[in-house]
């Protein structure tokens, strides 16, 4: 299905891949919900290597994605807590769009997160962004509450994945 595919844990060695990854995949939300530097300076589209090399600092893992050989996404996975896994960063390029490299992405974060114990992975997305929370909802993602945040000029809407049991996810 996506021969060429490899995904590999990041390091300190791909800051700037990896910010470079976000900032150009969530480029097209800024735009489409007229985010700004200056109205929303946290949202991914603003991300610094500085943001990527802190997250990696405390603890949050990374995954690089290249397909034929070039970085074409990433994903991100903190775990708060022993049984809780947000899912973060997730980031296709656009040129790499619909060709289930996202969904690959989400899969090795729940393997990952699996091996780590995790029961329940966390998302929060735009609310308004209805083409990704059914993304998300096919996938297997709940929706759960919404709520508004005075730093941010949208609402947010959490969604969580349960993790099967293990042996019930498969490193493709």
């Amino acid at each position: 299905m996506n021969t060429g595919v490899v995904i590999k844990n990041a390091d300190l060695e791909d800051v700037t891949i990896l910010g470079g990854l976000v900032r150009k995949s969530y480029r097209s939300v800024a735009q489409r919900f007229g985010l700004t530097p200056e109205n929303c300076p946290k949202h991914p589209s603003n991300c610094t290597d500085d943001w990527i090399r802190n997250d990696l600092d405390k603890g949050v893992s990374f995954y690089l994605m290249e397909h034929n050989g070039l970085p074409a996404g990433c994903a991100a996975l903190e775990i708060p807590e022993p049984e809780l896994g947000y899912l973060e960063r997730l980031a296709v390029l656009p040129s790499s769009r619909h060709r289930g490299l996202g969904r690959r992405l989400v899969d090795h974060v729940f393997l990952q997160a699996q091996k780590a114990g995790v029961h329940n992975i966390s998302i929060g997305i735009i609310a308004a962004q209805t083409d990704l929370k059914n993304w998300y909802q096919k996938i297997g993602f709940v929706e759960g509450d919404t709520r508004e945040f005075t730093h941010l000029p949208f609402s947010v809407t959490f969604m969580m994945y349960q993790l099967p049991s293990k042996g019930g996810i498969d490193e493709k």
